[in-house]
């Protein structure tokens, strides 16, 4: 039963409630007794090779040797020469000067003996929050400010610090101002964590894991640098589990995700120019669209939420990628799910300048045919999977309160709508 995040789990592994943790067998000592077998089966395989001590094997590239038999277990790795990775590898098999460090005083100790204290990853957060045209902004509860940054790859949860000022001056949706920060460069993990309303961020360049992490609100947008070389929509641009948890905000990525992607996904809307393995993975809400190839076990677990997927191939390959436990496909049936991919797709264009997008959109009566629709039964009865019902249909996690952002065929505006559209 893939309950893990309804706090209800059967067997009390994924639970808080007391008289479910009650029905885990499992204890404490089990886990020490599991490691004590672990550390047997290690000092085995070490005297196997003729060591005795870790110190002895650590660096030791020399030691490693390339498996034929791995490589071709796995489609993925066919044909992957390992040997570049290994070609620049100092010889440290008599030189382990490298297990050591000199502390206060000129001592030699090894390296595991020294005292590490973490400090922050990066002051990348601390520069942001200090901005004060961001600080202003803040403070006021008004405005709107740009603020401009270079980013590296040692630079993580970015934005997370500013989302929390945010939070602790207005909580989750009370900010009235808007801040779009723009950033150039690689990004570490996690980056875009917490991002809430009201907060825009910009990435030129590319992202590691964990992008959008806990999203609640507001925008990110990541594009290839200006200068890049590649294809955009076959190449990757973001890391693996990108949305993790994600419960708001618009999501565009101009180049593929990594695997799991929206996994536990329930409010962002999404758009990625290809995903891996594992897409839309426990996912409960939000809308996820796809312009490209998917790897295996599209929608495993996903109790909630839509997903559209472009599928250009002759003989239906994504169907065979799609874990139907759940899930149910179909081609995009009705008026309003039409008009939610359409519109969400149109969107990406704007934001990214996609080509890939841009093609589409260009043929749109063509390619519109070439997308599946992937929903789980809590979707069944929603207007964009079912042709004779009648609903409110969102293309963006960012809509006013929530709501249309579009009018079905026939339709009329409520005085409401009216004003917005005024506005």
């Amino acid at each position: 039963a893939r309950v893990c995040h309804l706090n209800t789990c059967p067997v009390g592994v994924t639970s808080q409630k007391e008289e479910l943790r009650k029905k885990f067998p499992g204890t404490p000592e089990h886990v020490v007794n599991f490691f004590e077998f672990v550390a047997e089966e290690i000092r085995e395989l070490m005297a196997h090779m003729g060591y005795s001590r870790f110190e002895d094997i650590i660096g030791r590239a020399d030691l490693l040797s390339e498996s034929k038999d791995q490589l071709g277990r796995v489609e993925k790795t066919k044909g992957l020469d390992l040997k570049p990775f290994f070609s620049g590898i100092p010889n440290t098999a008599t030189d382990r000067s490298f297990l050591r460090a000199t502390i206060e005083g000129g001592a030699e100790v090894m390296k595991e003996e020294v005292v590490h204290i973490n400090g922050f990853s990066s002051d990348l957060d601390r520069d942001i929050c200090k901005n004060k045209e961001i600080k202003k902004v803040i403070k006021d509860n008004e405005g709107e400010t740009v603020a401009r940054f270079d980013i590296k790859n040692t630079d993580r949860s970015t934005c997370a610090m500013l989302a929390g000022d945010i939070a602790r001056a207005h909580g989750n949706n009370g900010f009235k101002g808007t801040i779009s920060v723009q950033f150039e460069g690689s990004a570490g993990q996690s980056f875009g964590s917490f991002v809430l309303p009201g907060l825009n961020i910009r990435l030129a360049g590319e992202a590691n894991d964990y992008v959008g992490k806990g999203m609640h609100g507001g925008e990110i947008v990541v594009v290839p640098d200006a200068n890049a070389g590649f294809v955009a929509a076959d190449s990757s641009i973001v890391g693996n589990a990108c949305l993790y948890g994600a419960t708001g905000g618009d999501f565009h990525a101009n180049g593929r995700t990594g695997e799991r992607f929206c996994v536990r996904n329930s409010g962002a809307f999404a758009v990625a120019e290809g995903a891996g393995d594992h897409c839309c993975e426990y996912m409960t809400g939000g809308v996820v669209v796809i312009l490209g190839t998917v790897g295996r076990n599209v929608g495993a677990g996903m109790t909630g939420g839509i997903g559209y997927f472009y599928d250009n191939s002759e003989d239906d390959e994504f169907l065979e990628k799609v874990n139907g436990e759940i899930v149910s496909v179909q081609r995009v049936s009705t008026v309003a799910g039409e008009a939610q991919l359409k519109l969400m797709v149109e969107r990406h264009f704007e934001k990214t300048g996609s080509e890939r997008a841009e093609e589409i959109l260009n043929n749109w009566e063509t390619e519109k045919d070439k997308f599946w629709q992937v929903y789980p039964p809590s979707e069944a009865a929603s207007s964009v999977v079912a042709s004779d019902i009648d609903g409110i249909t969102r293309v963006s996690a960012s809509a006013p309160d929530g709501a249309l952002c579009f009018l079905d065929v026939g339709g009329q505006l409520s005085p409401d709508q009216t004003a917005r559209c005024a506005d």
